[in-house]
């Protein structure tokens, strides 16, 4: 397929679902046109946005004719679509379980999501100490990952994944902030951010808080 890429992300470059999005793109090596959304303006819910995006979020890939929004979705459809380095392992059951870890981030964990936004990650902005619930949620996270983690493993499985640089983010919430996170944990969200992909995401020019 040769049709046209655009990926339209928020204005912030701060929606981990937009980073995990732009990281896929950009793993597989395709050339895509970035278009940004001020979602502190509503811009996402105008009439123009709003035709193309079913869910009016961000991120929405255009590939030609065809819109899809959804993080997750939109990482499938450019494995299945587009051949080269891989997002998914390849065994049946690790890849379920990449996709079960990108499901159970978008969906759960709110405390933390609510308590430490990707503000503190990309803008170094400080919050005050874990709610109850916030330390509940963070608990929670980090014993997931350390039955998902196999001791010395630089990544989830035998390669880099997406889920890799999803789940990342979410340990990095709390690691930037400063909160107390496992020391295999911690490393291992330090070592994901790294990654050439995530590398460039980071690094866009963001306006100020």
């Amino acid at each position: 397929m040769t049709d046209q890429l655009t990926l339209h992300v928020d204005a912030q470059y701060a929606s981990p679902y937009a980073m995990s999005a732009f990281v896929a793109l950009s793993v597989k090596q395709l050339p895509f046109e970035l278009r940004t959304v001020d979602l502190s303006a509503a811009a996402n819910h105008a009439p123009e946005y709003a035709g193309l995006s079913m869910t009016r979020r961000v991120p929405t890939l255009v590939h030609g004719e065809f819109a899809l929004s959804e993080s997750s979705a939109i990482d499938e459809y450019i494995e299945d679509v587009f051949p080269g380095a891989p997002l998914y392992p390849r065994d049946p059951r690790q890849k379920a379980r990449a996709r079960q870890v990108q499901a159970w981030l978008r969906s759960d964990l709110m405390p933390i999501r609510m308590e430490r936004s990707t503000e503190v990650v990309f803008h170094g902005a400080k919050a005050p100490a874990l709610s109850a619930a916030g330390e509940a949620a963070a608990s929670k996270l980090f014993a997931a990952v350390e039955a998902l983690l196999p001791a010395g493993n630089a990544h989830l499985f035998d390669d880099w994944c997406i889920a890799d640089a999803d789940l990342a983010l979410m340990l990095n919430r709390l690691v930037m902030h400063g909160d107390a996170v496992p020391a295999r944990l911690a490393e291992y969200a330090t070592r994901q951010w790294t990654h050439p992909a995530v590398c460039r995401w980071a690094g866009f020019e963001r306006p100020r808080l």
